[in-house]
């Protein structure tokens, strides 16, 4: 028996995967791309025409109404796709050919079956665990299979981002898509799909009434490295990156002087899955982050300090609160009879010079001014704060064309390699609820347990803003070069 066979018809840009023999095919965006509706009518195409078992699956899938088999079942009526078996669980075609559906959170029984399927459709994909990839992705191993996600992509340092983004983000950024033998990533917008019209009234007012980050993410698919309550806007960050050279009719980032204190800032860890983070801050300029995760406590102060003598820093400042308690004599020794300064930074102690009274930006509080030992529940809030307000001070200046004495902005390298991690750190730093109404930040570990990951690197640019002591024997006027340092 002849089955009819039915066109299917998809956007442009997603032609080029009927054709790809890569084992991963990843499509990301926003709103209104298509993306799910595109793979659907792939999924059933491959399933009616080549006979193939497709694996519909998902992180989380507590029952079938949790997955893609509603739109599946509502593409076979549209396009009148013959040969089709709907039931309440699954699909099947005659001659062979058919839908399943699965959940992986908690069950590795269930990624494990993917080898069984030669295509595998992995939606909302944003949310895959770490363990879900690395269980995953060995299991596509046939010759001809394939595994295809399609997500909207969360926090850039999100296990999905970091495995199938964030290593080709500057070719996807460029071109739209990123190709190789074993990946084809394609970036999908509201703009390459042709039948978006009946959406663009609400991605216009969007566009109007949404804060710039939060309409990015849903429309454009960029990364959505805000949480509630954070006290930092990525937008705000975004200013602040090589904001020297926007602000200077001189726009080679790399000609620019750095000026002021050198600082270099260390937050330790020992062994296990908190890594260790390091910053180099020369005057208002944040030119280095780095995060290590091998080694233990001491390895990572040898490592910290090692570089603070290298740079011939003004002053090194670590964490106390934990196990940095114990590197004192540790970095003594390292930097004697060197000009570096050091101090402990605990964050747990209450707010420096706590009589001075703290005066709230005008542009973000309407708060009247209050003394900083009645406006800052401790020190780790405090400094958390001063990082906001200068970064804010940036967008400001180069934004919104303010004027802003430069003393009261921060600028942030884009040579940073880890610049996507520091922007998904400081943006999902969140403010705490107080009781006595002051301002309070969240503890790593109250992080954690709302699965925001550790702050390493932001609270290592944070803690290089603590420099109440006058080093001595610096030089404001002489350049800084940055001595490369590896990314462990």
């Amino acid at each position: 028996m002849t089955v009819k066979t039915i066109p299917i018809e998809i956007p442009e840009k997603l032609i080029r995967i009927l054709d790809s023999k890569a084992k991963f095919i990843v499509i990301i965006g926003g709103r209104g791309s298509a993306k799910s509706e595109s793979v659907g009518r792939i999924m059933l195409m491959k399933a009616q025409l080549e006979g193939a078992d497709v694996l519909c699956g998902r992180e989380y899938q507590n029952s079938i109404d949790d997955s893609v088999h509603k739109l599946l079942s509502e593409l076979i009526a549209k396009l009148d796709i013959p040969g089709a078996k709907i039931t309440e669980k699954k699909i099947d075609f005659i001659g062979g050919g058919g839908i399943r559906y699965k959940g992986f959170s908690h069950h590795s029984a269930a990624v494990r079956s993917a080898q069984g399927f030669k295509f595998s459709w992995i939606e909302e994909a944003q949310d895959l665990s770490k363990k879900s990839i690395d269980d995953l992705l060995p299991t596509i191993r046939a010759t001809g299979s394939q595994l295809i996600f399609t997500a909207n992509p969360q926090a850039s340092n999100d296990p999905f981002s970091q495995r199938f983004i964030v290593p080709f983000k500057a070719h996807l950024d460029k071109f739209g898509f990123y190709e190789d033998a074993t990946h084809l990533v394609i970036v999908m917008n509201w703009r390459d799909n042709p039948w978006h019209g009946e959406l663009e009234k609400q991605r216009l007012w969007d566009y109007e009434h949404m804060i710039r980050a939060e309409y990015d993410h849903i429309w454009d698919g960029a990364f959505n490295d805000m949480v509630q309550n954070s006290i930092i806007r990525a937008e705000w960050f975004d200013a602040a990156v090589d904001g020297w050279a926007k602000l200077s009719t001189n726009k080679n980032p790399d000609e620019h002087t750095h000026k002021g204190i050198k600082v270099i800032a260390h937050d330790p860890s020992d062994t296990g899955n908190d890594a260790k983070g390091l910053c180099f801050r020369h005057g208002n300029a944040i030119l280095g982050v780095w995060e290590r995760d091998i080694g233990d406590v001491n390895d990572g102060c040898d490592w910290a300090t090692g570089y603070a003598i290298e740079v011939d820093a003004d002053l090194f400042v670590w964490d106390g609160d934990g196990m940095g308690i114990s590197l004192k004599r540790q970095v003594a020794e390292a930097l004697e009879g060197k000009r570096t300064q050091f101090k402990i930074f605990k964050g747990s102690e209450g707010p420096e010079k706590p009589e001075e009274m703290y005066l709230p930006n005008d542009s973000l509080e309407y708060a009247q001014g209050r003394k900083n030992k009645d406006t800052f529940r401790n020190k780790r809030a405090q400094t958390y704060w001063r990082l906001r307000d200068l970064i804010y001070n940036s967008y400001r200046a180069i934004i919104k064309g303010e004027y802003v004495d430069p003393d009261d902005m921060i600028f942030i390298s884009s040579k940073i390699k880890c610049l996507a991690q520091l922007r998904s750190e400081i943006c999902r730093i969140p403010k705490k609820a107080n009781g006595r109404g002051m301002i309070q930040i969240m503890t790593k570990e109250e992080m954690l347990r709302i699965k925001i990951a550790s702050p390493n690197l932001a609270d290592s640019v944070m803690m290089s803003l603590d420099h109440n002591i006058k080093p001595k024997g610096w030089d404001p006027n002489i350049p800084i070069s940055i001595p490369e340092m590896k990314r462990f």
